[in-house]
Parts: structure tokens; sequence; C-alpha cells
């Protein structure tokens, strides 16, 4: 039973995080894909690149729903508490690699902080917050989204945050760290812009 319910909020999860709102939001706004410039991905960002400001805040509002809805449902319903982070790592994975939008999606973070805020909201500022710093101080997103990966779960661990949102960070973490290792050494004009293009934001 516990089997079955694993695999039913592990579907659900993939389902939820694969629904590319960037790619779909985009693409009734201005006809183009949001993946043909920019990171290539399907981001808040590259919406905002393409379609404006607030449609890259409509779709940052949908990447937080997506991952919030699931890992609440498993939290709230599943027969067991490893289920919980089972549902998390699913969204992200579905959000990198959706089956909607032949397996090209986004990075994950704003969906990653929904998973986070369905079981905490302490950790979910938290997370930010480190997201912010090692940005500010790297100046490379990518390579501070890889450490802020890494790094959430081992401060939540350190705040004494150990229970399901430890787990639940420790899962979302490692799928976010993996995922902008692409981007490792990807050229940012202004922290997360490119440098060689110069993007008008519409």
């Amino acid at each position: 039973m516990i089997i079955f319910s694993a695999l039913g909020f592990a579907l659900l999860g993939y389902i939820s995080g694969a629904l590319p709102f960037a790619v779909w939001v985009t693409r009734l706004i201005t006809g183009a894909d949001v993946r043909d410039s920019g990171s290539g991905h399907a981001t808040t960002t590259n919406t905002i690149r393409r379609a404006g400001f607030g449609p890259g805040v409509a779709v940052l509002l949908l990447d937080l729903a997506k991952g919030f809805l699931p890992t609440y449902l498993a939290l709230k319903y599943s027969p067991a508490t490893f289920i919980v982070p089972v549902t998390a790592a699913f969204v992200i994975i579905g959000h990198c690699w959706p089956v909607f939008a032949q397996f090209r999606g986004g990075m994950g973070l704003a969906s990653a902080g929904g998973c986070l805020l369905a079981v905490s909201l302490l950790a979910f500022l938290t997370a930010a917050a480190i997201l912010i710093v090692l940005t500010l101080a790297i100046r490379h997103s990518a390579r501070a989204s890889v450490f802020t990966g890494i790094a959430v779960a081992p401060v939540l661990w350190l705040m004494s945050q150990r229970g399901i949102e430890f787990w639940v960070a420790v899962a979302v973490g490692l799928v976010i760290a993996y995922r902008f290792l692409i981007d490792w050494n990807r050229q940012y004009r202004e922290l997360w812009l490119d440098r060689k293009n110069r993007i008008v934001l519409k």
C-alpha cells in the first residue's frame, strides 16, 4: 500500500512539475518559444526577457504553486514521511525534464521554493537568503545555485531544523545542484543576465 502511494505521489509530483508554464505563457503572448534565446531554458528570467515583467511574475507564481501543491498534499495525506521528499524531488525532476515540453524545461529554483514553503516557511526563507547571499558574493548565479542546493540542508541541520524540512531540502537540493552544473561555465552580465547579448526587457 505504501509503495503504491509513493508511486502515486511521485507521479503527481512529476506531472505537476512538468507543466511548462514558461513555455506556455511566452508562446501565448509572443508566439515564440522561450527556450530559443537567452539562457535557452524555460525559466522566469527567460520569460521576462521574451515576454516582459508581468508574464515573468505570473510564471514565477505558477512555478511556486506547482511545487507547493503536490508537496503539501503529500505532507497532509501520504501514509509515510519519506513520500514527502520523494514527491518534492519528482516535482523538480518534472520541471527540469518535462514530458510536456520535449524534456527541455527550466532550472527548478521556483518550484523548489514552493516545495520548501509547503513544509516550512523558515526553510523557504533560509534557502532564499542563502541563494541571494551566494549570488551577490560569487556574482555567478548558476554556481551560486549549485552551492545553494548543496548548502541548504546542512544549514537547516545546524539551525536544528531536522524534520521533514531537512529531507525535502536534501531531495530538491541535490536535483537543483545537478541541474545547474550545465551552466557552470556560462558567462553572465549583472548577475544572471547574459554578457554576450544585450537584453532589452519589453
